[in-house]
């Protein structure tokens, strides 16, 4: 069960890591580019809460047909899940980022935010997408130990989720504080 239990968890990790990393890096920019004109906020908002408002397990039909493979398939729908979420948050953030008088530790705080918020919706999404059609990960590990009965196994599965989603948001928790504390201390040099 251990070296599974590490296989599947690097399995996780790499599926959580492809979709989302590409994801928060296209969608910060451009959700800084709407962000920045409240014109064109107003009308991009709308817009990009369609999709946004689609379930990321309502694409992977769609991208199974697609991309006939699992994989990349499973990657693409947590790309597109989190980059919808980044995009609207950091756009929203930037619109608050304004409204504060281009407070920087603001702006900082609202961009990781967002990228928080993307991390949840990448894990959770990469958990079910697991869960739904394996072959490995945690997510599927979860469903062959709800589907042996072995309660043990469940309970162990979930803790590691979410230890690892914690340690996950603790990071960027740590990164956005160290970022906004660089900022002031520039500030106050200056």
């Amino acid at each position: 069960m251990e070296q599974t239990l590490f296989l599947d968890f690097l399995a996780s990790l790499q599926k959580l890591f492809v979709g989302y990393i590409p994801a928060a890096v296209f969608g910060s920019f451009i959700g800084y580019f709407i962000g920045i004109n409240v014109t064109v906020y107003q009308i991009f908002r709308r817009i990009f809460q369609i999709p946004h408002s689609i379930p990321p397990l309502a694409l992977l039909p769609i991208a199974l047909i697609l991309f006939q493979d699992s994989e990349p398939a499973s990657v693409m729908v947590i790309f597109l899940a989190t980059f919808w979420t980044v995009i609207i948050n950091v756009a929203i953030g930037l619109q608050h980022f304004r409204r504060q008088n281009n407070n920087f530790r603001a702006a900082i705080f609202h961009v990781f935010h967002s990228l928080k918020v993307g991390i949840w919706v990448a894990w959770f999404t990469v958990i079910a997408i697991e869960m739904l059609i394996g072959p490995r990960g945690l997510g599927f590990l979860l469903w062959e130990a709800y589907k042996a009965g072995n309660t043990n196994s469940m309970i162990q599965v979930l803790l590691y989720i979410g230890i690892i989603g914690t340690l996950l948001d603790q990071f960027l928790d740590f990164m956005g504080s160290l970022l906004a504390q660089m900022i002031s201390e520039n500030k106050k040099s200056s």
